[in-house]
């Protein structure tokens, strides 16, 4: 039934516009978030439109090919798929970087550790000064590549354990031409060797019975190796604050993002080896986000 309503929201000879219009009621009526903005992403995808071309064929009838691909895209997004895994793409840092199925698909939030490893960088120097930045668990790249965007004498290393992520990371470096980097597949810090100015990380914090309880564009599609930390949510800050005293120059920074209720206990893991935290970031919605910690 939903299928047969996702094809008429799209029919053939409806304009661009109204098609638009009807997929973010259908989405609204399915309690999809911001529905309006998911409909003329999808819309404008399907049709290989950015937002000025949409405006320009609003009034532009659809053909039936047309309205075939909008509907696909609609049942997508109707079984609670992310906008960002439909199109393979995601703003962060207003960097345009591609995902797939091996990555997460990088969040608004997770800004928050660049900001607090930038504000921590300048309060010890110029963003211009040559550093070495560690980046464990990088993903699709986007931490490290905010990093290097804004510090054009950083060179980084970003590890991780899928070679499918790794892929995508270098694949996004080579495209944004932010090439300072390698990118290693090891577990977190395994196979590296300091020092590193700055150590940053957006490991996976969700204990694992919580998996089953987050909304399902997470739960259904982001890889659990990526969101499972362990019974307490705390096994990959163990092994960052194991390995981070020995990588790390003096004076140098540890980031990373934590989950709700994390902040003492990953403070204590970070003060337990040396390493001194200071009052967490807050992200946009006013929780603590990144920790970051000096030796």
């Amino acid at each position: 039934m939903k299928s047969a309503t996702v094809v008429c929201a799209a029919a053939a000879h409806d304009t661009v516009a109204a098609a638009r219009r009807a997929l973010a009621a259908q989405l609204r009526a399915a309690g999809i978030d911001i529905p309006a903005l998911d409909a003329r992403i999808l819309v404008g995808h399907a049709l290989s439109l950015d937002h000025a071309g949409l405006a320009a064929a609003a009034t532009r009838r659809l053909g039936a090919a047309e309205a075939a691909a909008i509907a696909v895209l609609a049942r997508r997004r109707l079984a609670h798929e992310p906008v960002a895994r439909i199109v393979g793409r995601k703003e962060f840092w207003s960097l345009d970087l591609a995902v797939d199925a091996a990555t997460l698909v990088p969040r608004p939030e997770t800004e928050t550790i660049v900001g607090a490893a930038l504000a921590a960088i300048e309060a010890r120097g110029a963003r211009t000064q040559s550093l070495r930045i560690a980046d464990l668990g990088t993903g699709c790249g986007a931490i490290l590549l905010a990093l290097l965007s804004e510090l054009p004498a950083a060179f980084g290393v970003g590890t991780d354990t899928s070679a499918s992520a790794l892929a995508v990371a270098r694949g996004n470096a080579r495209r944004l031409r932010l090439d300072r980097a390698a990118y290693v597949a090891t577990d977190l810090a395994a196979a590296l060797r300091g020092p590193f100015d700055v150590i940053v990380s957006n490991p996976p914090y969700i204990a694992s019975a919580d998996i089953a309880k987050l909304p399902p564009e997470v739960r259904l599609f982001d890889p659990h190796s990526a969101l499972d930390g362990g019974p307490d949510g705390l096994h990959f800050f163990r092994a960052i604050a194991a390995s981070a005293p020995a990588l790390l120059k003096p004076g140098g920074i540890v980031v990373v993002e934590i989950g709700a209720g994390q902040t003492e206990p990953v403070a204590a893991l970070l003060t337990g080896v040396g390493l001194a935290p200071s009052l967490p970031h807050a992200d946009l919605n006013g929780m603590p986000r990144a920790l970051v910690a000096r030796k």
